[in-house]
């Protein structure tokens, strides 16, 4: 992984072999970023995207291999039992240009993946809603 700094704001490159979330996890806990937004494009070769099923409270995920772009990666950046807590979820199309997406939970960078993180001054924790199943914002 390569990045640069302007201002608020980094300029990630993930490289290929690395993996998507644990690279950024890492990044936001050694550059002290608990709280912010991620966008993101690129390509892959391996990844794993859940579905939440709300009557069930459970995820369901499926592992997806092959050539696949990124043709969007978005989400946030809070912080849950005093580590970065990142929700992500991503659009990946085939070489059919048929797309799949959801919740983000792994995905192995094939050729790059191009990030843009703004931090934002704060910090929001997540709490556990039984009634949702669900990681939510303590607002």
């Amino acid at each position: 992984m390569k990045f640069q700094k302007f201002a608020s704001h980094y300029i990630i490159r993930i490289e290929r072999g690395e993996e998507i979330v644990k690279t950024l996890s890492d990044f936001c806990e050694n550059q002290q970023i608990n709280l912010g937004k991620i966008s993101g494009i690129g390509a892959v070769r391996e990844a794993e995207i859940g579905f939440f099923e709300v009557t069930s409270k459970q995820y369901h995920a499926d592992i997806l291999k092959g050539d696949l772009e990124i043709t969007n990666l978005a989400g946030n950046i809070s912080e849950m039992s005093g580590k970065p807590y990142l929700h992500l979820h991503i659009t990946l199309s085939n070489n059919e240009h048929k797309c799949f997406g959801g919740h983000l939970n792994r995905a192995i960078v094939s050729a790059t993946c191009e990030i843009i993180l703004e931090k934002i001054d704060g910090k929001i924790d997540r709490f556990f809603n039984e009634k949702i199943g669900l990681n939510l914002l303590k607002l």
